[in-house]
């Protein structure tokens, strides 16, 4: 995480405007793909620790600060996404609810 953190400490720093937001650009137009590599190392490296013998709550404590459950431990492990909230009816652009 620290790399990933000096990278983006990177492109703030950098002085030209046009290189940064160039530079930034590229890099937003690749994170879905980026996206999805990290999301399979990650799903293959639950797994090895499964099969090294943690136990699901074991797994979850790693994951993140926070750690995460240990369902939703499971659920990474075997590339099940968690489902996405609905969107907030005062969402912007949204007329208030009456």
């Amino acid at each position: 995480m620290r790399r990933l953190r000096d990278a983006v400490d990177a492109f703030e720093r950098m002085e030209s405007d046009e290189e940064c937001a160039r530079a930034v650009s590229e890099v937003l137009e690749e994170w879905p793909d980026l996206h999805a590599r990290l999301r399979t190392i990650r799903r293959d490296r639950v797994k090895r620790l499964k099969s090294s013998g943690l136990t699901w709550k074991r797994i979850g404590s790693l994951l993140g600060k926070k750690g995460v459950s240990a369902a939703r431990a499971q659920q990474i492990a075997t590339d099940q996404r968690g489902e996405k909230r609905p969107p907030s009816s005062t969402a912007k652009g949204d007329p208030p609810a009456a």
